[in-house]
């Protein structure tokens, strides 16, 4: 983002008032002179006094600086900044802020500054449900945690949403904001606001906690392919795809231990597996085609191989062997199989 801010010379003058500690305690707790910020509590120690008396001089100093004749030097400097915070949403995480002026640490820190003297910004700390964020804006900052709130209520937890689906999810709820932030680029900021909903590695949108968002491991990698795939694989080929996919190097013996153990994934064939979210259920294939007759009633044998082939990869031989086991099946006067 351009910008024409410079703000290391414009700092420099509006500390020139200070007492020398006021001075030192600014410098330090916003990282002014170099990259780290000084807590309170080691800014205190040394100067043998306490963290509380050093939020106090913190906070004088800071009034200070805003009843200064400099103060008024940098209004466009506050100015632009506060068209920076509208631009990018009206309400945006201060990570974003400050990477969308510069990658220079020093110099975000003294951007940062600049917000926590202006009066035109409004912090949000940080919390279970969002980041810390700033606003110019308080109707949109209502809006848009009440909408991040609302949608994180309608999904359930293994729920994975495209990206163009989110952000026409959240757009709905907010269709009667100002045109200015109906962009992609704005939606996806809101998006991020939230430490609830997150993205798992192929940009699909779900609950934080969702196994199928916050990837722990091989199966979960797994899990994401073959949603993506859309149709039934060999654990080798899955392997392959996590690798190229993810650069995760995956061996084709761990991803077979792991799927197996899964109950996300049902083996339909040698090596071959298939997701239950599509319909699949696990058994041997006696198992199949019992559950196949408990539903459909008494089928031809065509019929019956017709319909485990949609959920095993098996050959036909395989099934007609398992149709003999007088145990469990019978063929009737009209050539239809039933179960005893």
């Amino acid at each position: 983002m351009k910008t024409s801010i410079k703000p290391k010379p414009a700092t420099k003058k509006l500390l020139r008032g200070l007492q020398d500690r006021a001075r030192y305690v600014i410098e330090k707790r916003f990282g002014l002179d170099d990259e780290q910020k000084m807590t309170l509590e080691a800014i205190g120690q040394e100067h043998n006094i306490t963290r509380e008396r050093v939020r106090q001089i913190e906070n004088f100093a800071l009034n200070s600086i805003r009843k200064s004749d400099s103060f008024d030097e940098i209004r466009a400097i506050l100015e632009e900044l506060e068209t920076i915070v509208d631009d990018l949403g009206g309400i945006v995480s201060e990570e974003e802020i400050l990477s969308n002026i510069s990658d220079d640490i020093v110099i975000q820190n003294h951007i940062h500054f600049y917000l926590v003297l202006g009066d035109s910004f409004t912090k949000h700390s940080e919390n279970k449900h969002f980041k810390e964020r700033w606003s110019v804006n308080d109707d949109i900052a209502v809006r848009i945690h009440e909408a991040l709130e609302s949608l994180y209520s309608e999904l359930n937890v293994e729920d994975i949403v495209a990206e163009e689906r989110m952000i026409q999810s959240l757009m709905e709820q907010l269709k009667d904001v100002n045109e200015k932030y109906q962009r992609d680029g704005v939606i996806k900021r809101w998006l991020r606001l939230s430490k609830r909903i997150a993205q798992n590695p192929l940009g699909e949108y779900g609950r934080v906690e969702s196994q199928n968002v916050k990837t722990r491991g091989v199966k979960d990698y797994a899990y994401l392919i073959m949603r993506k795939h859309g149709s039934p694989m060999h654990f080798a080929e899955v392997a392959e795809a996590i690798t190229q996919t993810f650069g995760r190097k995956t061996h084709t013996a761990t991803c077979h231990n792991e799927l197996i153990k899964d109950p996300r994934f049902v083996l339909v064939g040698r090596g071959v597996y298939a997701l239950r979210d599509w319909g699949y259920k696990s058994g041997v294939v006696r198992e199949v085609i019992q559950d196949i007759l408990e539903k459909e009633g008494p089928l031809s044998r065509d019929e019956i191989i017709e319909k485990v082939l949609k959920e095993r990869y098996l050959k036909r031989n395989t099934i007609l062997v398992n149709l003999q086991n007088a145990r469990y099946f019978t063929k009737d006067l009209n050539g239809l199989y039933r179960l005893i």
